[in-house]
């Protein structure tokens, strides 16, 4: 054997017995709903704090965004508020229920709305809320974009199909909804209540519900959904690791303003 072979041979060696290095930190991707937003950021901060060799990225853009790029394999989950029917490659992981709530500027002097009467608001149909009951003050209707998965529970629960009216402003995140209603004389939307609680705004009851978690619980009030999280086909060991500390996190779900999937006593077919 010449002295390169014998060299060759001695690496070669080596290569098989030492030890392989460490690998790459692992890296999950979410985007979707803003609904569903700060239960995933909250968890994806305790996860990477137990977990430091995973990092997590998690952003919104709406749960029509989620489910589209989950499904172009863009990500490894798309949260939504919202099924995937047009989809069936991807594997729906149910992990909490969210209510949601029609929010007002305090300043409009209305504590309630029959369901007509909201859909007439958001219609454009009544244009100053003294035609409701309220203030002399014009109607200002904050929609959703067509994305949004909580604009498609509005729409199915609350508006009987209806569309509202695209002349007003339309905002995409669930934060930014809440600071624009806030800050807006007149001002009407709809959020998630994870998003709205605390801020000083006017929850609506509609025909006599408001939107408390029992009377979401019970089925009384019907503007809620399951928080869907999507993958496209079985997910990775990673992901299904992080799904599942969402899902039985208790806690946090509720901490957050969320509610336990096994506390309804409905389902969305029960509507």
């Amino acid at each position: 054997m010449t002295r390169n072979a014998a060299l060759a041979a001695v690496l070669v060696g080596l290569a098989l017995v030492a030890p392989q290095a460490a690998s790459a930190d692992t890296t999950i991707t979410l985007a979707g709903s803003t609904a569903l937003l700060p239960l995933v950021k909250d968890a994806a901060g305790l996860y990477q704090t137990a977990h430091p060799d995973v990092k997590i990225a998690v952003s919104g853009g709406g749960s029509g965004t989620g489910i589209n790029q989950v499904a172009a394999k863009a990500i490894d989950v798309g949260n939504s508020d919202i099924l995937a029917p047009a989809h069936p490659e991807l594997i729906d992981h149910r992990v909490a229920v969210i209510g949601f709530a029609v929010i007002a500027n305090p300043s409009v002097g209305v504590k309630g709305l029959t369901k007509a009467q909201l859909q007439d608001v958001f219609t454009g149909k009544v244009t100053n809320w003294k035609e409701v009951g309220g203030a002399d003050q014009k109607i200002t209707v904050v929609n959703r974009p067509r994305s949004s998965g909580t604009r498609a529970v509005f729409t199915k629960t609350l508006m009987g199909g209806k569309s509202a009216a695209e002349t007003g402003l339309t905002e995409d995140a669930t934060g930014t909804v809440v600071d624009v209603v806030g800050k807006t004389p007149g001002a009407v939307s709809y959020a998630a209540l994870s998003g709205i609680r605390g801020k000083g705004l006017a929850e609506i009851a509609i025909d006599g519900i408001l939107p408390t978690d029992e009377n979401i619980h019970m089925g009384k009030y019907p503007m809620w959904s399951y928080e869907h999280m999507f993958t496209n086909g079985p997910p990775s060991a990673d992901v299904s690791r992080f799904i599942a500390f969402v899902t039985s996190n208790s806690a946090l779900i509720k901490k957050d303003g969320y509610l336990l999937i096994r506390d309804m006593k409905v389902t969305e077919t029960d509507r």
